[in-house]
Parts: C-alpha cells; sequence; structure tokens
C-alpha cells in the first residue's frame, strides 16, 4: 500500500492536480492522506473520496508536526505501508506507483528515499542533497545526471518528495517538532542516518515542482522560520565557532536589507530573535498524535 501525504496551506488547487496525477485503474492500492494545517479552510473538503482522506488537527501545525500526525495515522493502520510525502505544489510526472513497488522490492534495505525534482520546465531543481559538517555547508548536489544506478547513497533528501520505507522501522519515524517549517527534512535524514538506516536518491521515478508556488505568498515568514531553523539545525550538527560565523553574517546581511527588501531583513531578525529566545527556553512536550 502507498499513502500519498500531503499538508494543506490554502493549496486546494494544487492538491486538486496532485491527485488528478495518480493515475485511476493503475493496478497499485494508493491512498492520499491531507494534513489540514488551514482548518479554515472549506474548500479543501470537496476533494475527500474513498481514496483521498482529510485529516484536520484544527490549527496549524507547520510541516513537520503535520506530517508526523499523517505518518502517526498510516503507522497505526499499516506499519509495512510506503509513505510518499509530497509537496501540495508538487505532482507526479509519470505513472510511478508500479515503479516505486518495483523499487522497494528490489532495494528493500533503503529506508528513506528522495526523488528526483524537476520543475514544469523541466530543470533539474532536486538530486541529492550534500553535508559539510567541518564548514557548516548544507548544499544540494546533482548526484543522477551522470549515473545509471538505481539510487546513489546521499546525506540528506528534500522533504518536498521524501518516500519513508515503514517495515525497516522499529517505530513511527518522526520529523522534530523543534522545527515549524524549513530544515526538518535535513534533520530528519540526519537523525536516521546516524542510527543506521540508509538515506538515498532515485531519478527511477520523480515529481514536478512549483518552487516556492506557496512560501512566497508569505515572504517574512518564510525568512523568519528559514533562520530560525538553519540556526537550529548548525547548533545540532556543527560546532559553535561555526554557527557565531553564520549567525553574524546572516545579522550583518539582514542590516544591509533593511533599505532594499525590508520585508525580507525583518523576517530574518525575527529568526534570529526566535533562536536567541529558545537558548533559554526548556525544551517543550512533544505534542501526541492519533
Amino acid at each position: 500500500m502507498i499513502y500519498f501525504l500531503t499538508v494543506n496551506y490554502y493549496s486546494t488547487e494544487l492538491i486538486a492536480k496532485l491527485i488528478g496525477s495518480l493515475v485511476v485503474g493503475e493496478n497499485i492500492e494508493h491512498k492520499t492522506l491531507i494534513i489540514n494545517n488551514s482548518p479554515e479552510d472549506d474548500s479543501i473538503k470537496q476533494l475527500e473520496s474513498e481514496s483521498v482522506q482529510i485529516l484536520d488537527p484544527g490549527y496549524n501545525m507547520g510541516f513537520g508536526c503535520a506530517c508526523n500526525y499523517g505518518m502517526k495515522w498510516i503507522y497505526n493502520r499499516d506499519s509495512q505501508a510506503v509513505v510518499w510525502i509530497i509537496n501540495p505544489d508538487a505532482y507526479l510526472s509519470d505513472n510511478s506507483l508500479e515503479k516505486v513497488n518495483q523499487f522497494f522490492q528490489l532495494y528493500p534495505e533503503i529506508s528513506i528515499l528522495g526523488t528526483i525534482i524537476h520543475t514544469p520546465e523541466d530543470e533539474i531543481w532536486f538530486a541529492g542533497g550534500r553535508f559539510i559538517a567541518k564548514t557548516g555547508t548544507i548544499k544540494t548536489q546533482d548526484l543522477l545526471t551522470n549515473t545509471n544506478a538505481p539510487y546513489i547513497f546521499c546525506d540528506w533528501v528534500s522533504g518536498c518528495s521524501l518516500i519513508v520505507n515503514l517495515r525497516n522501522f522499529y517505530d513511527c519515524p518522526q520529523f522534530d517538532d523543534a522545527y515549524f517549517l524549513y530544515y526538518e527534512d535535513f534533520d530528519f535524514c540526519r537523525r536516521y542516518a546516524n542510527q543506521g538506516y540508509l538515506i538515498a536518491i532515485t531519478k527511477e521515478f520523480g515529481v514536478l515542482h512549483q518552487p516556492s508556488s506557496i512560501t512566497n505568498r508569505y515572504v517574512s515568514q518564510k525568512m523568519k522560520h528559514s533562520t530560525y531553523s538553519y540556526l537550529l539545525t548548525l547548533k545540532r550538527y556543527t560546532n559553535d565557532f561555526i554557527l557565531i560565523a553564520r549567525l553574524t553574517r546572516l545579522f550583518i546581511y539582514a542590516l544591509i536589507l533593511i533599505f532594499v527588501r525590508p520585508k525580507i531583513a525583518f523576517g530574518k531578525f525575527y529568526g534570529l530573535l526566535m533562536y536567541g529566545r529558545q537558548l533559554n527556553h526548556k525544551p517543550k512536550i512533544k505534542p501526541s498524535y492519533q
């Protein structure tokens, strides 16, 4: 069974396009699970059907917590399922469901799998992630163009199109709820890689993605969450020297932007402030999921 897990935030038209890209009639059991992070958005309810279920937690949980909410729901019903986490502004580029089942039959050792991601203009948007701990560099790198291998091991994969092979996990895998948005996919991959789970990327199947078609509507919020999550990630996976150096550079850059891109600048400052407050904040109790 393949579950497509996506998070709605005023994205009904985009999710409708995603659902439409799942070819009806393929001899593969699949279900789409939508976590509704905008409960006042009644339009999403029109998408509910026998193969599409909507869970409404009642508030905006952020991306990672919403994925946790959905994965827990799936795990409690089918701990052997394949869960394809996919952005609402992404959709399948071809008939991929049969290929997914075949992939995990041939390579059951892969626990977290990213797929190649193209833009609608057929440009590669994501084809692998690398992490250089000594410098704190988190980057994308095309690992797929010059290979015919079915998969390539990598350090992290994008949460825009991330597949979890639940049968390899002794308990339901979860994103860290300290992340509201951005870098939760990187943390997810590094935590489970450090526990011995295999992380890989493939071009056997993939998705088309309309970059930032949602987050660019809310520039200040985007900068706030990305800045905070970036610093949190550096704190966890690098050293204090790198963290302080990059924090200082962020602060100086935000000062410069005040005069040319004030919304971006204030978003970055808010993210810096959030991170400063977090340093003196006691760890919060993790929420329970249904």
